[in-house]
């Protein structure tokens, strides 16, 4: 299963990315997670079905400091990925 997250409210500034990495992969979730220019987080969660909604369930409240408003899901074709990184802002995202 593979799902893609967009992350909405106080979401940055938190360690939501670092601990969404050390979550997913106590969990055996391979995928990556990012800011975006926006203040927004975005993540690919991709594993069994139960760990990844684990962890879809984990991003509506994040980690201590969070204030998740929104969590926009959207389920994808898994790419088998391996392992679980945090990956830089893309440049001239919009």
């Amino acid at each position: 299963m593979r799902k893609h997250v967009i992350v909405s409210g106080l979401v940055q500034g938190v360690f939501f990315r670092d601990t969404c990495r050390r979550t997913a992969i106590e969990h055996g979730v391979s995928g990556w997670v990012r800011n975006l220019p926006n203040g927004d987080v975005e993540a690919v969660f991709e594993g069994t079905d139960d760990s990844v909604e684990r962890l879809v369930g984990w991003a509506h409240h994040g980690p201590r400091g969070a204030d998740v408003r929104e969590v926009e899901v959207r389920e994808e074709a898994p790419e088998d990925l391996r392992g679980f990184e945090i990956l830089p802002t893309p440049r001239g995202w919009a």
